[in-house]
């Protein structure tokens, strides 16, 4: 089967990485149709893709043969663009965060039930190899009881005149909302649901209103900790961009995988038995290089919303995953602006 897909916010990562390495990719994708509020901008992308172009998005919507849309409007666009997508029975593939509050996703999800379609969310990190392989390795007891994770993704942001992600009533915040949200979601992925946060954010060096500079440290159900930090204002030559993951076991180190590539390092130090106390604390481990498969993580982002709608099942990274990952977000803004740790539900 076919999808037959539209796009609404044909520029940015759209243009960049979802519709030429997602949907003109996919083995069960066709892009029809895309649509942008600048004219110019619509038409390129229309013609450099082969497909029919829009600046209005009811336009688009109205056509039978756009079986789903893919969502990449500044987030506060997200919801009438899904709440108008979904009236008119079109599935929903909606870029990360979802929306600005939780009240809005909750009606999102609603009115997705409501007309019968999919609703996901852009969480395409989680189909990344190597991730995948470190879930895989944590669920089969490799690096034994989960201790410590950290995320890391940054960029350098300077100050851009009408840069929706630096105005927060457009974007809803700066670093941690744009980047942090990828991070808290690979940690839930790989070590649970998050009990608890405390936060460290604010605007060191960019002159605007969302944060630059943001640290989270997470609680996890299980007892484990977290470390996330991202920022606007790390040049990106100096950016690591790294998973990491320490275990009663060993460890295993992501170098640079967390961005928008297949690519990166993957290192272990695992123990090969049980060696016991050594007051010495002698660091001495046998470092492994793992291979894994590398994935396309916007093609294996489209092609399995597609399968979703062929054969009638949730998404994989679905809008409730989205749902969970605002709610974490939040209550980090929450704690930084408090100063407490800030429980979050984990039912």
């Amino acid at each position: 089967m076919t999808i037959n897909w539209g796009v609404i916010g044909a520029g940015g990562i759209a243009y960049r990485r979802t519709i030429p390495e997602g949907i003109m990719k996919a083995k069960n994708a066709r892009l029809t149709a895309v649509m942008d509020i600048s004219a110019e901008r619509a038409k390129a992308v229309g013609e450099q893709f082969g497909a029919a172009w829009y600046t209005d998005a009811g336009e688009l919507l109205k056509r039978q043969d756009v079986d789903a849309v893919y969502v990449a409007t500044p987030v506060a666009h997200h919801y009438d663009a899904v709440l108008a997508a979904a009236r008119q029975g079109k599935h929903v593939l909606c870029e990360k965060p979802l929306a600005l509050s939780l009240d809005q996703v909750d009606k999102m999800m609603a009115v997705c039930a409501e007309h019968g379609v999919k609703l996901g969310a852009g969480y395409m990190m989680r189909f990344h190899g190597a991730h995948r392989l470190l879930h895989k390795m944590l669920q089969e007891g490799e690096l034994g009881q989960p201790v410590l994770a950290r995320a890391q993704l940054t960029c350098w942001y300077p100050p851009i005149p009408g840069a929706w992600r630096q105005d927060p009533a457009l974007g809803g915040g700066g670093a941690l909302m744009d980047m942090g949200t990828h991070c808290l979601d690979l940690l839930e992925m790989l070590f649970g649901p998050i009990e608890s946060v405390m936060a460290d954010i604010s605007v060191l060096t960019h002159d605007y209103a969302v944060d630059d500079s943001s640290l989270v440290l997470v609680h996890f159900a299980n007892g484990a900790k977290g470390i996330v930090d991202n920022n606007f204002n790390i040049p990106d030559m100096a950016a690591l961009n790294i998973l990491e993951v320490y275990g009663t076991k060993g460890s295993v180190v992501c170098s640079g995988t967390i961005g928008q590539g297949a690519g990166g390092t993957v290192t272990a130090r695992l123990e090969q038995a049980d060696k016991g106390y050594d007051a010495r604390q002698q660091r001495q481990s046998q470092m492994t290089t793992l291979s894994y498969q590398e994935i396309n993580t916007y093609q294996a982002e489209v092609e399995s919303f597609g399968e979703s709608i062929e054969n009638n099942k949730e998404p994989e990274i679905s809008a409730a995953l989205g749902r969970r990952n605002l709610q974490v977000v939040l209550a980090c803004y929450e704690a930084a602006r408090t100063g407490r740790r800030v429980s979050v539900p984990t039912n």
